[in-house]
This record gives C-alpha cells, structure tokens and sequence, in this order.
C-alpha cells in the first residue's frame, strides 16, 4: 500500500516538473521571436558612449525633475517707448548734430557774457535760441525755417504770450523744441522797485503761464529779461533746480533799424570769430523770422553745426501759482482737471 501510495507522488512530482519547463521553453522562445519596436531596434544599434550618454541625460532630467520648481521670476518692466525721430524731407538739410540732456540740479548758468563754468559746446556747434514768443506770424516764420532746415532751437516764451497765443506755443512744442520761460512779463527783475518776492512772482507766474498754455510742463530752463541777473532770483533758481540762460552770440535783432541783412551779418562776424556759442533771437521780432532761412544757410554753409538743448527733467510748478493763474485768466477751476477725470469712454 506505501509502495503504491509512494509511486503515485513520484509521477505526480514527474510531471509538474515536466509542464514548468515546457512553460519556461515556450515563454523565451515567444519573447525572441516577439518583433521589436522601432525605438527598441535603435537602441540597439547605438554605440557604447551614446547609451551611456543617454543614460546620463535621463538621469539628469531625473534628478531636475525631483528639485522644487524655482520661482518664476517677475517679467522686467517695459522700457519706456523711443520716441520716433521724423523724417526730413530735405536730403540736405542743416538738421541738427547731437542733442545735450542737461541736468538743472543747483541751477547751472550756460551762456560765457554771464557763465563760464560749463563749456559744453566743440568747435563750429552753435544753439538757436529764441525770447519774447509766441506772437502770431513771426513765431510760424522762424518754425517753419526750422522746420525746413529740420533743425531744432529753445524758446523761452513770455508768460503772457502764451495765454495770448497757447496754439502756437503748443505748435513750438509739437515741432520737437525745447521750450522754457521768460518771466510773466518781461520786467527787468532787476528794477529799482522790484522786491525779492516780486521778482519770485514774475518767475514763478511764468513758468506756470506757459505751462497752463502747454498743457504739459515746460523746461526748466530760464532766460532774464535783458540779460539782468537778479542775485536773489540766481540763489532762488539753485533751490528750484532751474538752468539760468545768458548767451555768447547777441543778434540785436530787437534794434531799431534791424533788418535781416544786418541780423545776419551781425551773427555771422561774431560766430566766426567765436568759432562757437549759444544765439540771442527773438521770434517776437518779424525780422528774424525773416532772416532765419538765409541765416541757416550761411551757418550750414560755414560748416556749422546745430546742437539741441533738452532738460532731464520737467519743471514742476507751485500750485498756489497755477491757481493763481487761473484765477487771473477767470478760468472755470474744473477746466484744470485732466481730461480722463472729466470725461470716460464707457463704451463703443
């Protein structure tokens, strides 16, 4: 019965071990003659060094992936647009040869009759600059030689002619000069009856007139009236950072008997001899605007060159003195208001 019982494991035992390694036989031969992928029969095919190096990528990616995500960082802040330069119809125009920013911190004084600490100017660079503006005709005479020539000049307007004339200083402004003040109006500041805080008033009343005709803040940049330098308004102008103006080429173009023949002879004799400097006109005077096309003619002829003035910054002015203005003009108060403030697009 044992014997019986015994060879019966036996041939069970016999037999697993038969069906397992008929199993394990037919599983590999299936896995060989299994047709590979593509990717799998490149794999294949590679050299030594590129599975070790794709082995290396993996890894990499792998231990990147693992690290925290890194903070995106704040997209940097838009630089502010260029302003595009516009084009010249005149293939030889005088144009202008480089522009200068000035910074008016402390009130620097450019101009030798009265400044000699910033010569800034090289040889053959002059710059247009102009008083009195604006005043209907003789303002547009000399924008448009200028324009013509596509050149660049500073204005240093009066305050009540901009009230009187605001389009025009505005047209000034939009041809891409540079425009400052010439008090409210055009008093010697240094007068026998004129107070230290008359002459704050002249100042400041003006500065705050031409931008009222504006619309924006003006330069700030100062010329006096006849060249009289209040000692108390200099000091004043270092504390509002304002860049004083004399000039190193008079045109006396504001005499009696000026013409343009004699506006241009008198420019020319002391620029030649100069070889340099800053022009005295007045686009007040109808004789400038006159000569002005045959001026920048001799000046490109004698190789000269113009160079533009402009300010770093704006010349921010003191809201008693707007209100005042306003006040004086019998402005409504609600027409200082920005635009955007007054009136909104809800919908289109």
């Amino acid at each position: 019965m044992r014997n019986a019982l015994g060879l019966m494991l036996a041939s069970v035992f016999a037999a697993v071990v038969i069906a397992a390694g008929g199993w394990f036989y037919y599983s590999s031969r299936a896995d060989q003659a299994a047709p590979k992928t593509i990717a799998a029969r490149a794999a294949d095919q590679l050299p030594a060094q590129a599975k070790l190096a794709a082995k290396d990528d993996v890894a990499t990616t792998a231990a990147i992936a693992a690290k925290p995500a890194a903070a995106v960082p704040a997209p940097a802040p838009a630089p502010m647009p260029v302003q595009q330069k516009s084009t010249c119809a005149n293939p030889n125009a005088l144009g202008v040869s480089r522009v200068v920013e000035i910074d008016t911190t402390g009130g620097p004084g450019f101009g030798f009759d009265h400044f000699k600490q910033f010569d800034f100017l090289t040889d053959k660079e002059v710059v247009l600059t102009f008083d009195d503006g604006p005043w209907p005709v003789n303002t547009p005479a000399v924008l448009k030689a200028l324009a013509d020539e596509c050149t660049k000049g500073l204005f240093f307007s009066v305050g009540k002619h901009a009230t009187y004339h605001p389009e025009i200083l505005r047209q000034v402004l939009a041809q891409g000069h540079t425009v400052g003040a010439h008090t409210w109006s055009h008093v010697n500041l240094n007068g026998k009856k004129m107070t230290e805080q008359m002459a704050k008033d002249e100042v400041e009343k003006g500065f705050s007139a031409v931008k009222f005709a504006l619309g924006t803040n003006p330069a700030p940049f100062f010329r006096f009236p006849q060249l009289q330098h209040n000692p108390a308004i200099v000091s004043y102008f270092a504390t509002r950072n304002v860049a004083m103006f004399s000039t190193d080429i008079d045109s006396f173009d504001f005499r009696k008997g000026a013409t343009p023949e004699k506006i241009i002879e008198t420019v020319m004799t002391r620029l030649d001899k100069l070889g340099k400097g800053i022009i005295l006109m007045h686009d007040f005077q109808k004789h400038t605007g006159e000569a002005m096309p045959a001026l920048l003619a001799r000046l490109k002829a004698g190789g000269y060159k113009i160079v533009q003035m402009k300010a770093k910054t704006t010349f921010q002015t003191l809201p008693e003195y707007d209100e005042a203005l306003l006040k004086d003009l019998k402005v409504p108060t609600s027409s200082a208001r920005p635009i955007g403030s007054v009136v909104q697009t809800v919908s289109q």
